[in-house]
Parts: C-alpha cells; sequence; structure tokens
C-alpha cells in the first residue's frame, strides 16, 4: 500500500488521504479478504491510509456483514414463551383434564374414607407413590391395579366437569381477572410513588 498522502488541507487530521489504488483493486481485494461477495460492498469508501491494513479491513467488513445478518434476524424473532394469538389453547385444555382428575381422586378419596375404609387406605397409599398431576398417566396406571376405582375417578370427574360447565360464568372470570390485573397495577404504582416526608413539608 502506498503511503498516504498528506494535503495542506488536512492540517491536524490523521494521514488520511486517497491510495494510488484504483476502485477496481480495491474490490478485489475485498472479496479475497472477506472470502465471500457482498452485494452491498460497493457502498463503502474507496479512502485508504497507511494506518489500514488488511487485517483490519477484513475485521470491519466482516462486522458490518454480520450487523446487517443480525438485523434482518431480529425481525422474525417472535417471544415463543407467551405462545401466540392464533393457538387454541391446548394446554389449557390439557391443564383442565388434570386438575379435574386431581379433584375427582380427592374426591372418591373422601368418599372412601366414609364408606370403605380399605379401600380408602389402599387408594391413599396408591396416590402417595403415583401423582394424580398427570391425568391420564395416573388413570391408565391406577386401572391396571383397580378397575372399578378408575372407573369411579373417571365418572366422578366428568360429572364434576359437567357441574362446572353449568356453574362457569365466563363473563365473571374476565372481570375477575381484569380487576385483579388493576389491582396488582395499583399497588405497583403505590410502591413507586415517592411521597413527602414531614421535614419536606415544614420547609
Amino acid at each position: 500500500m502506498i503511503g498516504a498522502i498528506m494535503s495542506a488541507n488536512l492540517r491536524s487530521y490523521p494521514c488520511l488521504g486517497l491510495s494510488a489504488e484504483t476502485k477496481r483493486s480495491l474490490r478485489t481485494r475485498k472479496k479475497n479478504v472477506v472470502g465471500m461477495k457482498l452485494t452491498n460492498l460497493n457502498s463503502y469508501s474507496c479512502l485508504n491510509s497507511s494506518f489500514l491494513d488488511d487485517e483490519w479491513y477484513a475485521r470491519i467488513v466482516c462486522l458490518s456483514f454480520r450487523k446487517q445478518q443480525q438485523q434482518k434476524i431480529r425481525k422474525f424473532i417472535v417471544n415463543e414463551l407467551g405462545g401466540q394469538y392464533e393457538e387454541v389453547f391446548n394446554d389449557v385444555k390439557l391443564e383442565l383434564r388434570n386438575w379435574f382428575t386431581a379433584k375427582a381422586v380427592r374426591t372418591v378419596l373422601y368418599q372412601l374414607y366414609e364408606m370403605n375404609p380399605p379401600q380408602y387406605m389402599w387408594l391413599h397409599n396408591f396416590i402417595a407413590e403415583n401423582d394424580p398431576a398427570d391425568g391420564k398417566l395416573f388413570l391408565r396406571t391406577l386401572a391396571k391395579e383397580s378397575q372399578d376405582i378408575a372407573e369411579r375417578v373417571m365418572i366422578t370427574r366428568l360429572h364434576l366437569y359437567g357441574k362446572w360447565i353449568k356453574q362457569c360464568d365466563h363473563a365473571e372470570i374476565y372481570k375477575e381477572i381484569s380487576d385483579e390485573n388493576l389491582e396488582l397495577m395499583r399497588e405497583r404504582l403505590l410502591e413507586t410513588i415517592v411521597w413527602p416526608t414531614d421535614d419536606k413539608i415544614t420547609e
């Protein structure tokens, strides 16, 4: 590389000027240094100086290319943790089934406690070894051990769900969620407010 040209107009600026390389040779160097053909390399300036070596130039071009790629990727990032609005809420339905299974197990357990203590003890020990949180797996395992109790739990959870459907008021649930959101936001707002002290009032 030919040394930088000092001109009278540059005064106290670093030794920066036009090198003797042509645009054609500069483009050839860009392809050789980066190792790939970039469509937007022509937008770079043709200024060079004696302070700029090939390694520095390659690093600048690669960083610029990487930044452009990251900007393109950011446009397609979605929040997978919160889900998307097009979902059909299968996870919520699964949680409901599991919850009604657990509630049916507790109901049957209370009934057996009053009517059949030996079966109550057996089911109590079975629950201690098998978690009813996964309703389908729990019922499958229970049916292998005791078909009668498993059928009783399945009928009970269906009855409980039908009872809940009749009593469920979706508008009321929506209002409760909305009111709870407002309450939490109000509490947070009150925590962030700085109230004036008595000293400031007296001043």
